[in-house]
């Protein structure tokens, strides 16, 4: 693979990575402002089924955002391979470090947010 495809796979992963943020982070958000207008006092099974709407939602962008970043990094390890190397591909290069971040920390992060949110909500 030549090096313009890479740059261009590494540009999808990346905004895959961005998109696979935005539905969780959009409903904890969204369950946050419920919260404050009455959603702890619904029903139980209102309750579960908000908490198991953001427990799905979650796993499924945690997968995509750890398979896109994994991609990354593979993309990244590629293009650090080939020669020349031209000033975008060093920048990636240099980018990729943080992906670990992005897969390990991130997703970390949302399952402290969703552990307040179930305790906000089920209790």
């Amino acid at each position: 693979m030549n090096q313009l495809d890479l740059v261009r796979q590494w540009s999808q992963a990346w905004t895959r990575i961005i998109i696979a943020q935005l539905a969780p982070t959009a409903l904890l958000i969204t369950t946050v402002a419920l919260l404050q207008f009455g959603l702890a006092d619904a029903p139980l099974s209102v309750r579960w089924g908000a908490e198991l709407i953001l427990l799905a939602s979650g796993i499924l962008g945690a997968l995509a955002e750890f398979a896109a970043a994994d991609e990354a990094m593979a993309i990244s390890e590629e293009l650090s391979s080939l020669a020349p190397r031209q000033a975008s591909t060093t920048r990636i290069a240099a980018a990729a470090k943080y992906l670990p971040v992005v897969k390990f920390v991130t997703p970390a992060i949302f399952v402290a947010i969703f552990a307040f949110l179930s305790v906000a909500l089920l209790a």
